[in-house]
């Protein structure tokens, strides 16, 4: 039976980077995936993830952002790789609002953020945000928040930079290796896989929408799995005002819809056309029972309802259209505790359809947490016992 420090159950977004900051602590770590990441399964795919900085649902956050930038670029330079692009992101919404994004008042929370955390930004008006992207279909009664380091990261490459680096330290890394159970203990948890069976003194769990069938029926409860479509339209005319320097990621919390829609550049030029998407809370669903075709009907409803009347220039035609899957908490906040019944276990789902920005930072966090450090962020914002689950 193999024993290690620490394992790391899942290498998604937060698994890979807790892997990778696990391998500066010197112990022997072991990583372990049922497939082979980054792949499309999960919820770390799709080409694209906006990062911002000051963050709307909640300022507790913002510190962890702001250390993810500085990671970002000391991993780019470790590696050679392009991982974060800052190109400026762009937040629309208005009183008129009918859809949010995650919380009630997003957009003034997130300016909030931006005046307490010192981060650039500028506030512009329909006029202005006409004059300076005319691609937005804006209201009158419609206002925009800038901010100037904002943009988006490339999270497959995020995923393989941080393992392939973890492997290069040191790291075992176990692809396509099922976890069939764990039991911890007051010396050490035990990890029964399709393979084998492991050790460690600690087990990190960062298994995205696996994670609740992993965890039992009353931990379990507190997570809810959606499916989420991701759409790649063409474009109907001139590249340039789609090109990162002229075209922010975006997010808008529109007036004539129930969900908010958010977007990117042509990061892969006219061929790869603009990715817009919503967000969808309709049906609960599962890892293993989502269904992951994207249909033409999905594809025809959302240009009209959500393309069309918002954003010029892009065709009806769908370049491409994948789904992925969000874990969500009621209060669409991130999971970061030690297992309520053994604290050797740590259970991270900081997801919530905003928490790629943050891995490289929680990833950190959690490597400090594993070994006995302290992280340099405030985790207790993120503990199960606000959800009346002791910790």
């Amino acid at each position: 039976m193999q024993s290690f420090d620490t394992i790391v159950l899942g290498l998604g977004a937060m698994g890979s980077a807790a892997l990778y900051h696990l391998t500066m602590t010197g112990g022997r770590v072991l990583g372990l995936d049922r497939y082979s990441p980054p792949h499309a399964f999960g919820s770390t795919h799709g080409d694209t993830r906006i990062t911002r900085l000051a963050i709307g649902e909640g300022a507790q956050c913002t510190p962890l952002a702001l250390r993810s930038h500085e990671l970002w670029r000391e991993l780019e330079e470790e590696t050679g790789k392009t991982l974060l692009t800052t190109n400026g992101g762009l937040i629309i919404s208005s009183p008129a609002r009918t859809s949010r994004t995650h919380v009630e008042n997003f957009f003034d929370n997130t300016l909030a953020a931006a005046r307490k955390f010192g981060i650039a930004h500028e506030v512009l008006n329909a006029d202005e945000i006409r004059r300076r992207f005319p691609l937005f279909k804006v209201a009158d009664d419609e206002q925009g928040y800038l901010e100037r380091d904002a943009g988006f990261v490339r999270p497959e490459a995020c995923v393989g930079a941080h393992l392939t680096q973890a492997e290069r330290r040191g790291a075992e890394i176990h692809r396509h290796e099922n976890v069939l159970a764990f039991r911890g203990s007051a010396t050490g948890v035990r990890v029964t896989t399709d393979r084998d069976t492991y050790t460690a003194d600690t087990l990190i769990i960062a298994a995205g929408p696996w994670l609740p069938g992993l965890i039992g029926p009353e931990l379990a409860g507190i997570f809810t799995v959606y499916r989420q479509t991701l759409f790649w339209f063409a474009i109907d005319g001139p590249l340039t005002p789609f090109l990162a320097e002229h075209c922010p990621v975006f997010i808008w919390e529109v007036q004539r819809g129930r969900q908010a829609i958010y977007g990117f550049p042509a990061v892969d030029g006219a061929d790869g056309g603009i990715k817009i998407a919503t967000e969808q809370y309709d049906g609960a669903t599962s890892a293993d029972a989502v269904g992951r075709d994207v249909t033409a009907t999905e594809m025809r409803a959302m240009y009209a309802e959500y393309v069309a009347p918002y954003i010029s220039g892009v065709a009806e035609r769908c370049v491409r259209a994948v789904t992925c899957l969000y874990t969500v908490t009621p209060d669409f906040g991130f999971v970061i505790d030690r297992h309520p019944q053994c604290e050797r276990i740590i259970l991270v789902s900081p997801c919530s359809g905003h928490g790629f920005k943050h891995s490289p930072a929680i990833g950190e966090a959690l490597a400090a947490l594993s070994t006995g450090g302290a992280a340099r962020f405030d985790l207790e914002p993120f503990a199960l016992g606000r959800f009346g689950r002791n910790s």
